[in-house]
């Protein structure tokens, strides 16, 4: 029985490397056997490095469990599922874009009202990026695909502390008011990339 695991997409791109006239018929199959569709959301805890130096990782490993008990509850309210875990990164799929930015949005409010009760130095702040599309499901483990690639560039490297950025697939594909949205541009490494930063919270 095929499955849509590491070890199954490793055999397949295998034997694409070895069989390029059959390359056609594999890409068939690693698409039916892995592509889905999703929006997909990217969460980063903003400062790091800087909680790490300053504090040591075991405070940070600390401050990330907390994280965890405060987002994945609300992922699972609004339908997500949790990928995987990286470091202080949480990469998760929803069946919509619409149930993605509740999710976003209520995981900030629950982060911030966790703060109020901490001193600084324990404070959670959350960046976060959300995509659209189809992309190589790896079932509880890795995906792969162009918007989870620019969620993960608008999660991790552009949205500023406490901001949830669209990319312009995923904005076309929100089913909410759109005009709590303004339209930002990125230029990263030669590439121009388009974004929907939040300006009025839900």
């Amino acid at each position: 029985m095929k499955t849509n695991n590491r070890a199954y997409l490793e055999k397949l791109l295998q034997e694409r490397n070895e069989r390029p006239e059959k390359m056609a018929e594999i890409d068939a199959e690693i698409n039916a056997a892995f592509r889905q569709t999703h929006a997909i959301l990217v969460m980063d805890m903003s400062g790091f490095s800087r909680t790490t130096v300053r504090y040591g990782i075991i405070h940070f490993l600390a401050m990330i469990h907390r994280m965890h008990a405060i987002v994945y509850p609300v992922i699972a309210e609004y339908g997500g599922t949790v990928v995987k875990e990286e470091a202080d990164n949480i990469f998760a799929v929803f069946p919509d874009v619409k149930s993605a930015v509740k999710a976003a949005i209520n995981s900030l409010k629950h982060t911030g009202a966790v703060n109020t009760t901490l001193p600084p130095e324990m404070d959670i702040y959350l960046c976060i990026g959300i995509g659209y599309g189809e992309v190589l499901m790896l079932e509880g483990e890795d995906m792969y695909g162009s918007e989870f690639n620019l969620a993960s560039k608008l999660g991790e490297d552009l949205a500023e502390q406490g901001e949830i950025l669209l990319t312009s697939a995923a904005f076309e594909k929100f089913e909410g008011k759109k005009e709590d949205w303004q339209r930002v541009e990125f230029a990263i490494s030669g590439l121009e990339l388009v974004a929907y930063k939040q300006v009025r919270s839900a």
